[in-house]
């Protein structure tokens, strides 16, 4: 990531902070930030490119899921914006990089949906593996089809988890719980849950499975990560699930795959391209197969997990704007922070020698006593958060965002 101190650093001053939350956000952030006297402004659907840009001048909170995109052509358009809210886990939808250049901090929910997803995998690998897609459809037109042939138990069959992180992990457990044998494969070192094994590659994953599901992050490398190579090797008879990303899976292959009856069912939750709003058209190659489940990316979407993530985000965001807290920030380095006393300064510069030194300097020079300090970097950014015993006067802070490492600025009360 280059960081460069943009032309005129951002000076905040305290008063009524602004949010705009999109994409029909739980109304409990609504509620955590209006007690905390934040302006909110709600809007149902996503917002593309265009419209974010008019809509984000004056905006200062910006709250969002999966579906809004905000690019670095956003950003430029959006000086008042200083931080954003992911109410989801995934943050590929955001350009962190450009946002950190611009001191704009971006929090997300990582851990409080796991629950949910999992939940779904586990009921969409036994209806996909007892056929019930087929049987439900069979009976709503009119025809009587029982058989026992190609359904089976999940007891004793084999899960392999492609990516064990906070959902395949937890994943693991409730699938072992169920009498399954576990078996997964991530590129980094993971701790194995339970009785769960750790294969050396997602080959050797897809060659034993019964059920392959993927719990991969949104970095742009995992693109295309699932074709015609990958459900070749699954077994006969096997069923494939995608609850991560869209872009991840080549559809198409798996409707090869599906319609030659390799795989024996299918369950997508995730899409590479997405309607913006409830009620747009949705199309895909995946429609109308046997055996196969769609969902309109709901692995996420229970009453409890949204109430959940309205909370944890929207703390994150009221943190963040009321005393410069970024703890649990995906892109700027973590200064938990409490209240505070008197005035307080974040500032987020270029992490080079010699920034701290000069803004003490300043301070001190200005007669500005300090009454407690935090520092932390994160690669290429610094970030320190100053509590003074006085207001501060316009030549301080002048001087502090004249400062050529300076990145942003910020004035809390």
């Amino acid at each position: 990531m280059t960081v460069s101190p943009v032309s005129a650093p951002y000076r905040g001053a305290p008063g009524t902070a602004s949010a705009l939350l999109l994409e029909n956000i739980h109304p409990l952030a609504v509620d955590v930030l209006g007690r905390a006297g934040v302006s909110v402004q709600q809007r149902p659907g996503a917002l593309s490119e265009s419209e974010l840009m008019e809509a984000l001048p004056g905006v200062k909170l910006l709250g969002i899921r999966s579906t809004t995109h905000v690019t670095e052509k956003v950003l430029d358009a959006a000086p008042d914006l200083e931080a954003i809210g992911a109410f989801c886990i995934g943050t590929n939808q955001i350009d962190l990089e450009a946002a950190a250049a611009r001191g704009v901090a971006v929090f997300n929910a990582p851990f409080s949906n796991t629950r949910s997803v999992v939940e779904l995998v586990i009921s969409e690998v036994i209806a996909l593996t007892r056929q019930l897609t087929v049987f439900d459809s069979a009976l709503h037109a009119g025809v009587w089809q029982k058989s026992a042939a190609g359904s089976h138990e999940v007891r004793g069959r084999t899960l392999g988890i492609i990516g064990y992180g906070n959902i395949g992990s937890q994943l693991s457990v409730v699938a072992e719980a169920l009498g399954m044998r576990v078996v997964f494969y991530d590129t980094a070192e993971k701790l194995a849950m339970g009785n769960a094994v750790r294969l050396s590659s997602m080959e050797e994953v897809l060659t034993v499975a019964d059920a392959v599901t993927l719990h991969v992050d949104g970095r742009a490398g995992n693109g295309g990560l699932f074709g015609a190579e990958q459900f070749a090797a699954m077994k006969p008879g096997a069923i494939f699930l995608n609850l991560s990303r869209g872009f991840v899976v080549d559809h198409g292959a798996l409707r090869d795959h599906l319609v030659s009856g390799h795989l024996a069912g299918a369950a997508v939750d995730v899409f590479a391209s997405e309607p913006r709003r409830n009620g747009d058209p949705f199309d895909s190659r995946l429609r109308g197969l046997p055996n196969t489940i769609l969902t309109p990316h709901v692995g996420g979407s229970t009453e409890e997990a949204q109430e959940d993530i309205g909370r944890f985000v929207a703390g994150k965001l009221r943190d963040y704007a009321a005393h410069g807290s970024t703890s649990l920030a995906v892109n700027l380095p973590q200064v938990i922070t409490d209240a505070g006393h008197g005035t307080r300064l974040g500032h987020l510069h270029q992490n080079v020698p010699g920034v701290l030194a000069t803004v003490n300097s300043v301070l001190a020079q200005h007669g500005v006593n300090i009454v407690g300090q935090s520092l932390t970097t994160r690669g290429q950014l610094g970030y320190v958060v100053t509590d003074v015993a006085s207001t501060l006067d316009s030549g301080v802070l002048d001087a502090l965002a004249a400062m050529p490492e300076t990145v942003r600025l910020r004035v809390l009360s």
